[in-house]
């Protein structure tokens, strides 16, 4: 007998305060141990490398490509772009909230009901982020998220896709800090952007570490402490 999948649209009651809570603190465990790591670093490069590619493009520059690799390393090369500027060192900067500003973007449909609209996002993105891949290792972990996102969308039931939601939630709120306190003023980002602006590398990681603490505050406030 196959699971009955949540609704595609319309609202989802939101787990209770104590469940998205422990949630929270098994995302911790897979933050914070370092053989868990890497489940999550790749999943968490993707949205720093996507916010690059986002804000590029609104910025007005063209996407050249995208490459992940193993390491992980990642980089998002743009057309036409200049070296410096205000568009290019706000483009240089998001990278490393991309994941806590996804991680806030989900929290905030979370408690206002939508649940399972995060996956359907996720997914979009997902597949716009394919388009602008080049080689590298990229070309077989989105396609793999992707594949794995659609399977819970299509066999999970209604709680279980809840339960993974937060999850994903947690991990990419969680994970933008260990990479900002992990890469630190020692960032390829922090050094353009010290060579950009003469802005020293140790205010951009403060400025990145400050940004994702603040977004784990603020979007478990949304899942823990709906309004």
């Amino acid at each position: 007998m196959h699971a009955t999948p949540a609704p595609l649209t319309g609202a989802q009651a939101p787990l209770s305060g104590d469940d998205a809570a422990l949630i929270g603190l098994a995302a911790l465990v897979v933050v914070v141990i370092p053989f868990l790591w890497p489940l999550v670093e790749q999943f968490s490069m993707m949205a720093h490398e996507g916010a690059h590619a986002v804000v590029g493009s609104l910025m007005g520059f063209g996407i050249k490509g995208i490459v992940m690799t193993t390491e992980p390393r990642g980089e998002t090369s743009y057309k036409n772009a200049p070296d410096t500027g205000p568009r290019r060192t706000l483009s240089r900067f998001v990278g490393y909230l991309g994941p806590s500003g996804f991680g806030l973007g989900a929290a905030k449909l979370i408690e206002t009901g939508h649940v399972v609209t995060v996956l359907w996002i996720a997914i979009m993105f997902l597949v716009l982020l394919l388009f602008v891949i080049r080689k590298s290792f990229a070309i077989f972990s989105v396609p793999a998220v992707i594949a794995l996102l659609a399977y819970v969308m299509r066999h999970a039931h209604a709680g279980l896709e809840e339960v993974i939601v937060y999850g994903m939630t947690w991990l990419l709120l969680l994970s933008g800090v260990r990479v900002a306190i992990a890469h630190g003023a020692k960032a390829g980002d922090a050094e353009n952007l010290s060579r950009t602006t003469r802005i020293p590398t140790q205010i951009w990681a403060l400025l990145w570490m400050a940004g994702t603490i603040m977004a784990v505050a603020v979007g478990g406030k949304w899942m823990i402490m709906r309004s």
